[in-house]
């Protein structure tokens, strides 16, 4: 019984030493050629038709009763920190009311050909020196 213990033991320490041989991470410490190679990031996405998917998707920027009119769009932009695009939209607008809201602008997060954002312009967002195109 003693030696089947012991024959245990010694594969289970050769198993541990094994596994710490296997290929290691990008920024271990370690030399170079035990490093796993870097993923290469993913291809960006090309440029989506941003009048047609805002022509199609109306509802996900806009409320239904606030009667979007003139609604243009900007051309899209490559966000910095991701694959997807962003871009502007801007439409007149009323409010439930009925008063008119006036011109409004969003910004539009396009992921995989959806869009999956919009947030109200800022002051500070860039939105106000882009051209638009109506759609």
């Amino acid at each position: 019984m003693r030696r089947i213990v012991v024959h245990a033991a010694l594969i289970a320490g050769a198993a541990l030493l094994l596994a710490g041989c296997a290929i290691a991470d990008s920024r271990s410490p370690v030399p170079e050629f035990m490093r796993g190679k870097a993923v290469d990031p993913p291809p960006p996405e090309p440029p989506p038709d941003v009048r047609q998917l805002v022509r199609k998707n109306l509802d996900s920027v806009f409320v239904a009763a606030s009667s979007p009119r003139q609604v243009r769009v900007s051309p899209p932009h490559h966000e910095p920190n991701g694959s997807g695009w962003t871009a502007c939209v801007r439409a007149e607008l009323t409010s439930a009311t009925g008063r008119p809201l006036g011109a409004q602008t969003y910004r539009i997060t396009i992921s995989g050909g959806v869009i999956v954002d919009r947030l109200r312009v800022e002051a500070e967002d860039n939105c106000a020196s882009e051209s638009y195109e109506p759609i």
